[in-house]
């Protein structure tokens, strides 16, 4: 059974891809309802080595916090770990939830997918 919040997050996924006609969201949305184990884990070092300051990014899986990121970046995932909420937050960027980046990014243009 798929939990309450997932079901929830999907529908404003799909609801701003439609709005905003931005795939990106459609996609993230077809990500969240894959069973949990199909889910990717992405760590703080392969972030670090694929961004750069200032970007926004999303991960359809769990952000770990093995490794460090040295630059500001906005982020949003499915799950985090404390401790990649944490070093992410000291580097000066940010952990957004996926509606305040649907907000601040509605046709997903600058936003990268990574997993």
């Amino acid at each position: 059974m798929t939990n309450q919040v997932v079901i929830q997050m999907v529908k404003e996924l799909k609801h701003a891809s439609s709005k905003n006609d931005a795939p990106i969201w459609a996609k993230l949305a077809e990500f969240a309802l894959k069973p949990s184990s199909a889910r990717r884990v992405v760590n703080l070092t392969r972030i670090s080595k694929i961004t750069k300051d200032g970007d926004a990014v999303v991960v359809p899986g769990k952000i770990l916090g093995t490794g460090n990121i040295s630059h500001k970046i906005t982020i949003s995932s499915f799950s985090i770990s404390n401790s990649a909420a944490k070093k992410i937050i000291e580097a000066g960027g940010k952990v957004s939830t996926f509606g305040e980046m649907i907000e601040k990014y509605p046709s997903g243009k600058g936003v990268k997918i990574i997993g």
